[in-house]
């Protein structure tokens, strides 16, 4: 979602203050390339990736959906397990 300019210059002054003082983690479902859409300017997209990208570990996690493949997995163990207001059967 794209932040107002405030929102981004407030966020920007977070990460400067961080900057080489201590450890940030950061979590985003875009790719670089495309946080200008959210920061709306490309100078101060550029400026925030310079700090956030110096002196780091950037980790890609590419594959399934884990909400998913939980989702999928409770509603097969619904569907092989009986009713609790089910009567046994002899």
């Amino acid at each position: 979602m794209p932040l107002s300019t405030t929102g981004a210059e407030l966020l920007f002054e977070v990460f400067s203050q961080r900057y080489e003082r201590g450890s940030t983690l950061v979590t985003s479902n875009l790719p670089f390339d495309e946080w200008t859409s959210v920061f709306g300017s490309e100078r101060l997209t550029g400026a925030l990736l310079d700090r956030l990208t110096h002196h780091v570990h950037i980790l890609e996690m590419n594959g399934d959906s884990f909400r998913l493949a939980d989702s999928k997995r409770r509603s097969r163990r619904a569907r092989s397990e009986p009713p609790l207001d089910a009567a046994p059967k002899e």
